[in-house]
């Protein structure tokens, strides 16, 4: 799996933005969290990615990076993130990052107490999954055409 497009993070200008999200890479699967099955929760009982709202002044990819780390326990290292972009999600914005470690990171997980489990699961399983958060299936893709691999629409 081609990883090689270093660099390719857009500059954050200081605008405002609601959160962060992480699509971290343990080899060459996601690290992805089974949200919790709480009524009322939007995409209840759904995968996710590691996410969460900005606190205080950081920025998005630190925002990113504290969010995976309060829910994997995982340090990710700032020059592991390979890729990041800005969405509009309603009225705000949010960042999407991709970043990759190595595959036995996957034994130093320590699962937060946000959401049911976490497991490893391919892109293109993830991609293709009927119970995966839509929108951030959509930004994995996008991630994906950047990479240069062709991937079907969902």
């Amino acid at each position: 799996m081609q990883f090689d497009i270093r660099g390719q993070i857009e500059p954050w200008e200081g605008a405002p933005f609601g959160g962060a999200k992480l699509a971290l890479y343990l080899g060459d699967c996601l690290a992805v969290i089974l949200r919790d099955a709480k009524p009322g929760l939007i995409f209840a009982d759904h995968w996710d990615l590691p996410d969460g709202g900005r606190e205080g002044n950081e920025s998005p990819q630190d925002c990113a990076l504290r969010e995976c780390r309060e829910e994997l326990g995982l340090m990710v290292p700032p020059q592991a993130v390979l890729w990041g972009q800005s969405f509009e999600e309603g009225h705000q914005i949010k960042w999407f990052f991709v970043a990759r470690m190595p595959q036995d990171t996957a034994s130093d997980v320590v699962f937060g107490d946000e959401g049911q489990r976490w497991r490893l699961m391919s892109e293109e399983e993830f991609i293709q999954h009927p119970r995966a958060v839509p929108a951030f299936q959509n930004r994995l893709k996008v991630w994906l055409d950047r990479r240069g691999e062709e991937h079907q629409s969902i």
